[in-house]
């Protein structure tokens, strides 16, 4: 009888021991895991997000508050040279990293750069969530929020400058209804089935900069952000 009682003890120790060790394996994915995510709120100044160092500030910061300050962040913005041949502009995809990169649920919305813009990536409505792991309204939700500010052409890179128009409300500076901004459907979703209207990063020009032409078009001034590391 003893010897059944000491090798049921072992059974349960192991037993005990091979959950342990299967419950750390797949253990749900925490703040601090979160690699990506659309911010749940704006500056409160349109399109003005205090340049790129501003939109990285706010990505950071709301970051730090959902618990996941562990990286360092980068909003998914691009920035054009003043003129055609000014080689001082900045491409989105050159400042997010490497990836993978995964929501605050644990869901991989692309691997790496290349992923992220190619048809593989796996950026959608069901996807694409707040620092807090909360979807975001998209087209047919009111008020629709799916406009997001990205600058950018659909493989990452900016515009070029003038005589071309602005594409990034004056590199982030602007909130007034002069200028324009390229905006992303991070919901994939438009009015008709083409390319631009379902594309998660340029799809079309707000109206403005400043909150209310966001607004009227579908956005709230939101942004994507990365971790870098």
């Amino acid at each position: 009888m003893p010897h059944v009682l000491h090798r049921s003890a072992i059974a349960t120790v192991c037993l005990s021991m091979l959950f342990g060790c299967a419950g750390v394996s797949t253990r749900a994915a925490g703040p601090q895991d979160m690699t990506f995510f659309v911010t749940s709120m704006g500056p409160g100044k349109g399109a003005d997000l205090g340049g790129l160092a501003g939109a990285d500030q706010h990505c950071q910061s709301l970051a730090q508050a959902a618990g996941a300050g562990n990286h360092t962040w980068h909003a998914y913005l691009s920035t054009q040279g003043s003129k055609l041949d000014d080689p001082n502009f900045v491409n989105a995809r050159d400042r997010i990293g490497n990836g993978p990169w995964q929501n605050a649920k644990g869901a991989v919305i692309a691997n790496n750069v290349e992923e992220l813009h190619s048809p593989a990536s796996k950026l959608s409505k069901e996807t694409v969530l707040d620092e807090k792991g909360r979807p975001v309204n998209g087209r047919t939700e009111k008020p629709n929020m799916h406009d997001i500010l990205t600058g950018s052409r659909p493989d990452g890179t900016a515009f070029p400058g003038a005589p071309f128009p602005d594409m990034t409300c004056g590199n982030w500076t602007k909130s007034g209804t002069e200028g324009s901004a390229m905006l992303g459907h991070f919901d994939r979703g438009g009015p008709i089935d083409a390319p631009w209207a379902t594309s998660w990063n340029s799809s079309h020009p707000s109206r403005g900069c400043d909150p209310e032409g966001l607004r009227s078009t579908g956005g709230a001034g939101l942004l994507y952000c990365f971790a870098v590391k």
